[in-house]
């Protein structure tokens, strides 16, 4: 990074370096131009002819030798006909600015940069002005020879001081640099320390307003997600464990009960009927973890379709109807009227969540009693649902129970002491085939007789669809 920073300051310093040059060349060219003005004003003073009508240059006008016009001036007289009247002594035998122009300064002090004899560059300056009733062109120039060599001086004092300038501001930039970037190093060697043994370790924030700390506090988001999903996925793994070789143990206990006693072909039949009745658990848990990981993954294709969610319950009502009558359930439905409704959903799903929902219900309701089914249609977040509720008379589900009942593999305490057959699975299963269809399942809180679950499935509304 210093490297680049250096070399990134070298061209903008080297182009500094050339604008500089550029603009120093100009000014005191600028200032030549009208130092010659000056001097050119100021000899059209100081012509006169003499009694001989010789053109003449006073010289009585300085104080000090060196204050003289024309000690390094370049200065050629010339009347309109190209005659050259006067001439410096500094011009020795050469010429200033060769042929005359039809219009050369006679408005106003033309400028230009001519070669003398000897090779040396000149900015003259052209102005005429009458003398004595007879008009003059005045020529003065400038040898730009000095101004080169100044020039030079110039440009190698800047050259000189660029690697400096490079030297330090490199290393001032790779201090800068290294320390911005201490905490950087500091982030990614605990980084580097965190694995899936200490998912808990979080990375330090020295300052949670600048770049750095909100990196890292998208980092340390990121890891306590990951942590929860690790944890949640090492708790998954545990409950499929458990929950597989509870049946698996069964099978094995039965067969090896048969086979150790040699029963007859009555007990065979009923070993075999009780291995099967474990098999259909076990196919039935499986079957539920492969929904639940398809939907989470996002492999379940949606067969989205309109029809009145009537249709779904009483199809799900005729196959627990076998249920209902060994424990003497009443089904009780109101404000069926709502159930004729049209609502938009994949069929299979929604019939597979009301399904499980309504199962567990009849499941866990003491013989003798009822469950009843409301339909109502709410807004929420101005969107219309059909809502069915289904209320039973078990025993409930208390309230640090009631967000963990759509968990995979979770059983309420109750339930387990009334040994109720079950994989915990049916409500997680419920949750994700609901949530697919765009509704929502929950329990009432604080419902006193029983659980009280609603599921909400997105109505048909025709400015929506």
């Amino acid at each position: 990074m210093t490297l680049w920073y250096v070399g990134v300051l070298t061209v903008v310093l080297a182009v500094y370096l050339v604008v500089v040059y550029i603009f120093q060349y100009g000014l005191l060219t600028s200032q030549i131009y009208h130092d010659e003005i000056q001097d050119v004003e100021t000899v059209e003073g100081l012509l006169y002819f003499d009694d001989h009508g010789a053109l003449q240059l006073r010289q009585d006008y300085y104080s000090h030798p060196q204050s003289h016009l024309l000690v390094d001036r370049l200065m050629e007289i010339h009347d309109l006909a190209g005659n050259v009247l006067y001439r410096s002594d500094t011009l020795g035998a050469m010429v200033l600015g060769g042929t005359q122009k039809d219009d050369e300064g006679s408005s106003s002090f033309n400028e230009r940069m001519v070669h003398l004899a000897d090779g040396t560059h000149v900015l003259m300056i052209s102005h005429r002005h009458p003398v004595e009733g007879r008009m003059l062109l005045i020529r003065l120039g400038y040898g730009l020879t000095p101004l080169a060599v100044r020039m030079q001086h110039f440009l190698l004092s800047l050259l000189l001081a660029l690697p400096l300038a490079l030297i330090v501001a490199g290393f001032a930039g790779y201090q800068i640099a290294r320390r911005a970037l201490a905490p950087l190093d500091s982030m990614a060697a605990r980084a580097e320390q965190i694995t899936a043994s200490n998912l808990h370790g979080r990375l330090e924030i020295e300052d949670e307003d600048d770049e750095l700390g909100r990196m890292a506090r998208v980092l340390n988001s990121l890891l306590s997600r990951l942590e929860r999903s690790f944890a949640q996925l090492q708790r998954f793994t545990a409950d499929a464990a458990h929950e597989l070789k509870t049946p698996l143990a069964s099978i094995r206990a039965v067969g090896e009960s048969v086979l150790h006693d040699g029963e007859s072909r009555g007990a065979y039949r009923e070993a075999i009927s009780s291995m099967l009745e474990e098999t259909a658990r076990l196919n039935q848990t499986v079957e539920g973890l492969l929904l639940i990981s398809s939907a989470e993954a996002g492999e379940i294709t949606l067969q989205v379709a309109t029809f009145p969610l009537r249709e779904v319950v009483a199809g799900i009502i005729a196959l627990l109807d076998v249920v209902m009558e060994e424990k003497h359930i009443r089904l009780v439905q109101q404000n069926e009227l709502v159930a004729e409704s049209l609502v938009v959903a994949d069929r299979i799903l929604l019939r597979t969540c009301i399904l499980n929902v309504l199962h567990n219900a009849l499941k866990f309701s003491p013989a003798n009693s009822s469950v009843i089914l409301t339909y109502d249609r709410i807004e929420r977040s101005g969107r219309g649902f059909i809502r069915l509720s289904i209320q039973d008379h078990g025993p409930g589900i208390s309230e640090q129970d009631r967000q963990r009942v759509f968990e995979r593999f979770f059983r309420v305490r109750e339930v387990r002491e009334l040994a109720v057959q079950g994989a915990g699975l049916g409500l997680a299963i419920a949750k994700l085939a609901i949530e697919s269809n765009g509704g929502d399942i929950y329990f009432e809180p604080n419902h006193a007789n029983g659980s009280l679950c609603h599921i909400e499935v997105p109505a048909y509304e025709h400015a929506n669809f």
